[in-house]
């Protein structure tokens, strides 16, 4: 399946079409890539989830180099229990499993699908358009890598909202200064922080990740991953991320691919990240 990349930047998704009308709780949106035209999308512009969806994936693919499949589906649930439904019937989530993302997961990116919960279907701004930014990444994600959950998972979630935040900024809804800056002062007191062991390795996994950000926060964890991301792009740049996301079509280690892609080991990433969290939280 063809992706879009920097090769390709002008893009526009279009065909739009729902499927299954309100009525049912679920609405199908299948999207289909056209390199022929590209909007400069505003937030003002965004007057249905279909319109913010396309205008967010403009800007990921033009503005932020992020590939995004030749096609995808976006399913947008009317509440809590479609969705954990939707996660199951629709992209093949185990039972166990979607119970549990539903009980704190408002969307969920998939390899070429995107899920949301549109509960009361007045979802609506800065938060909304974050989420949808944020899971789009994670479809790009899954695409480079030919698979999900290959990556680092901290790295995943916190490229996710690096991704997320400049898409905010570029519609001229928020900051990744502001987003900073909140993160910094929201890890103040994480355990992690505290403990002064970050535990990279348990971060790394989707199961890991998930206990962690449950028994120590949500916001914290996602700040933290935020956090060590963008400092990663900072100092390597955004297309040697995406380079380390498309390391696992060809090889399938977490710890080979990430010393070979950023010269050094997670170990010693840990160590040189956790001196700068200390800098940035006092």
């Amino acid at each position: 399946m063809k992706s879009v990349s920097q090769r390709l930047p002008a893009a526009l998704l279009i065909g739009l079409l729902s499927i299954a009308g309100c009525g049912s709780g679920r609405v199908v949106l299948p999207f289909t890539l056209d390199a022929s035209t590209l909007t400069a999308p505003h937030a003002a512009e965004f007057a249905t989830t279909e319109d913010a969806i396309r205008g967010i994936s403009a800007i990921m693919v033009r503005d932020l180099g992020l590939p995004l499949p030749y096609t995808f589906t976006a399913y947008v649930y009317s509440g809590r229990q479609g969705f954990e439904r939707g996660l199951v019937d629709d992209a093949n989530v185990a039972p166990v499993r979607a119970a549990e993302l539903s009980e704190f997961a408002v969307g969920i990116g998939k390899r070429r699908q995107l899920l949301l919960n549109d509960e009361g279907g007045t979802a609506r701004g800065r938060e909304w358009y974050r989420l949808i930014a944020h899971e789009l990444a994670h479809v790009s994600q899954i695409e480079l890598a030919q698979g999900e959950g290959r990556a680092e998972q901290w790295l995943a979630e916190g490229t996710a909202e690096w991704a997320a935040f400049n898409v905010l900024e570029r519609l001229g809804l928020d900051t990744v200064a502001n987003r900073r800056q909140a993160a910094a002062a929201g890890i103040r007191n994480h355990a992690a922080l505290l403990a002064a062991r970050l535990d990279l390795e348990t971060l790394g996994n989707p199961r890991g990740f998930t206990v962690r950000h449950l028994r120590e926060g949500s916001l914290p964890t996602y700040q933290l991953a935020f956090l060590m991301a963008d400092y990663l792009i900072t100092r390597d740049g955004f297309p040697r991320v995406l380079t380390y996301f498309r390391s696992f079509e060809r090889r399938q280690d977490r710890h080979a691919n990430f010393h070979d892609t950023f010269g050094q080991n997670l170990d010693q990433f840990e160590r040189e990240v956790l001196a700068h969290l200390k800098s940035v939280v006092r």
